[in-house]
């Protein structure tokens, strides 16, 4: 394996140094000034249950907070000359090699196909633009299960290989069995067509890329035979409601603070998110087999969260793996709502969760270790902190309930209590610099560059966001705060979490809907603040914070979700974005083609209520339908019985009494498809094409 010629060993140990020692450094300082508040006669066990709460909290928050000031300084004085895209080739360029080959991949379960090709074509139109089209082949793959939704991508695959004369380069396939998810849709892809091409770029859903990124990425990894994977960091985009786009903001002014701190002290040691990323195929097959965890869900199984494992196993076989934090063009979508960004850390946190067995696995170094905790404590934080502020609520009640005494022994003078206020002080002031410091930092980067102030709203404008997003995230802090807890709970106590599809489009939240997801949060919080009130008055006022995001939840996740209330900030000049303010070329395109009709059918010009019974009855959605089916061996005596029970349900109860897998059993058999379709089409002409 060819190495890259990277920053020396020396220059990567300094920076490691040095970042970790700022971390225990600046939480040993905390920590004694919280030892310091606690009595001088020895310490309770409730006090070092704080104690050791506050060091991991506090720890983890300094991690964020240096990253950030690493980031920032890496900004504010230029690049890093360290980073990917700044380091010479690692060997001459062969000009006598044929040039490379990457398939760009876009993995699918169950989603909106209208979004999904749109993307897709956005992609495309991008990409030719660059002259660099002929290098790059795209690949759907599918492991849609819903029939109607199957038949849908097959009919939108079609008409985009129609229009851009894509035969040859746009492939489509559909996995009959949803096996590993999308790490096994991946395997599948690399097992069968791998072998085609060097690289891969692998998407997400609702992923964008810009064709210059895409080239560039290309570049990169040929200079670089020693990466295995480049990361870019996606930046979100195209949501309306008021939530999506405070979360759009904060990741696109924050973002890229953080991105580049993280390669500050990372650098060839990096990680990989899952998507937007290209990766080597060869060194991927020979090293990412994910291997099925012993035991039984939801800490064995197979493992959900695959990109922190995959990158770490080519860490532990030599390759590099980098973060591209300067490499822009690369966007995804969001959630839309608070509770669908709840939904979506449900089914990250089992995967993150099993990360706590890896982390202690045989052969991987320590910076792979370090990622694995860092994605456990990216949940496990929060009923960390909920513990965090129910003992020092329960240690702030103790107090009240101690009787001081002022005169001991013979002692005629009063023995005065020692006040501790300037200590608590501080230890609170610290711990709120290093969460807020950051947000003005990546406010003061923007003075740098006059016209990225402007695609933010100018002074007043990104300052006022920042500002109200800092009022919002304080809200919503106890709310996840619950959820995440929620979560980590159950997956504890064994509840195991399926793969459903993600809700990508804007929507409203409904009152009921609200009610039922936070009703919960209300009721903590207000038999909390009672509770505090009543027997603890001095740590109310202290605990307001948490209480008023608990017991505003309902509407704040009503209200967060409305478009028109996005819309009207967006008017106010709030929570704008480069990507908003001057949208670049493919984000243009997408919008145009989401504006784009319904396929065009040879056959049937309107969309039909059911695309499962348009594969049946008509004659091109069936022929295509037919020739996109994997070949497979005859089914086998008990399994035709099946097939025939169902094509007699069909024929008599009608299309919607069977079930999904029903459906897609139906018209996943060739045999059974032809037969269904023949049977329909041989019926009198009054009824042809008709089903009962």
């Amino acid at each position: 394996m060819a190495k890259s010629v990277q920053a020396p060993i020396m220059g990567h140990t300094l920076r490691r140094m040095m970042f970790f020692l700022l971390v225990i450094l600046t939480t040993l300082i905390a920590l004694g000034l919280l030892v310091s508040v606690f009595h001088t006669d020895g310490l309770s066990p409730m006090e070092l249950l704080l104690l050791l709460l506050y060091t991991i909290l506090f720890s983890w928050i300094c991690m964020s907070f240096w990253t950030a000031f690493m980031g920032f300084f890496v900004i504010l004085f230029g690049r890093d000359r360290w980073a990917i895209s700044r380091q010479p080739p690692a060997t001459p360029p062969d000009p006598a090699a044929p040039p490379p080959r990457t398939a760009i991949l876009m993995p699918i379960y169950n989603e909106d196909s209208t979004r999904v090709f749109a993307g897709l074509r956005a992609i495309h139109r991008s990409l030719a633009e660059t002259g660099q089209l002929d290098g790059f082949d795209f690949f759907i793959l599918s492991d849609t299960r819903d029939p109607d939704v199957w038949v849908e991508e097959e009919l939108r695959w079609q008409d985009m290989v129609r229009a851009l004369d894509g035969k040859g380069r746009i492939f489509y396939r559909n996995r009959p069995e949803n096996t590993s998810r999308k790490s096994g849709n991946l395997e599948d892809f690399c097992t069968r067509w791998g072998g085609r091409y060097r690289y891969m770029i692998v998407l997400d859903a609702d992923s964008i890329m810009k064709g210059e990124t895409l080239v560039e990425m290309v570049r990169l990894m040929e200079r670089h035979p020693g990466v295995a994977l480049i990361q870019t960091p996606p930046v979100p985009v195209n949501r309306e409601s008021l939530f999506a786009r405070i979360l759009q903001f904060a990741g696109s002014l924050y973002g890229r603070m953080f991105t580049a701190g993280l390669n500050y002290w990372q650098l060839g040691e990096s990680n990989y998110w899952g998507h937007n990323a290209i990766i080597r195929i060869q060194p991927f097959l020979e090293h990412c087999g994910l291997p099925k965890l012993p035991g039984r869900e939801p800490f064995g199984g197979e493992i959900l969260s695959h990109d922190f494992v995959e990158a770490a196993l080519l860490r532990r076989a030599g390759w590099e793996v980098w973060l591209a934090y300067d490499l822009e063009g690369s966007y995804e979508e969001i959630p839309p709502t608070l509770i669908d960004y709840a939904k979506r850390d449900r089914r990250w946190c089992q995967g993150n969760l099993q990360h706590l067995r890896l982390a202690l696995s045989h052969g991987f170094n320590a910076l792979s270790r370090l990622h694995f905790a860092m994605g456990v404590m990216s949940y496990a934080a929060s009923p960390l902190w909920l513990l965090f502020l129910i003992a020092t609520g329960v240690e702030a009640y103790l107090q009240t309930q101690q009787e001081l005494v002022y005169f001991f022994g013979e002692n005629w003078m009063p023995v005065w209590p020692v006040s501790f206020a300037v200590e608590m002080t501080t230890v609170l002031l610290v711990t709120l610099t290093m969460l807020f410091l950051p947000k003005l930092l990546a406010l003061l980067l923007l003075l740098k560059d006059g016209k990225l102030l402007r695609a933010y709203g100018g002074l007043v404008g990104a300052t006022l966001s920042v500002v109200l997003e800092t009022v919002f995230s304080v809200l919503t802090a106890p709310v996840l705060m619950l959820f995440q807890t929620k979560f980590v709970l159950a997956i504890l106590m064994r509840r195991a979490v399926g793969w459903p599809p993600q809700q990508r489009g804007d929507h409203m939240t409904s009152f009921k809907e609200a009610a039922l997801a936070h009703g919960g949060h209300t009721l903590i919080g207000v038999v909390a603040g009672v509770l505090s009130y009543r027997y603890v008055p001095a740590f109310f006022w202290w605990f307001i914070p948490v209480l008023a995001g608990l017991v505003l939840s309902i509407p704040v996740s009503m209200l967060s979700s409305s478009i028109a209330l996005g819309h009207k900030a967006r008017e106010l000049g709030l929570f704008l974005t480069p990507e908003e303010t001057e949208p670049p070329p493919v984000l243009r395109y997408l919008e145009e083609n989401l504006e784009e009709d319904e396929p065009e059918l040879p056959v049937l010009r309107e969309k039909p209520a059911s695309r499962f019974v348009q594969a049946l009855t008509d004659p091109y959605v069936n022929a295509l339908h037919l020739s996109l089916l994997p070949q497979r061996e005859p089914p086998g005596k008990r399994r035709r019985h099946y097939l025939e029970g169902l094509i007699h349900q069909l024929e008599e109860e009608g299309p919607d009494s069977l079930s999904g897998a029903q459906k897609r059993d139906l018209i996943a058999d060739p045999e059974t498809l032809l037969r269904l379709h023949a049977l329909f089409w041989s019926r009198p002409p009054a009824n042809a094409g008709m089903l009962p």
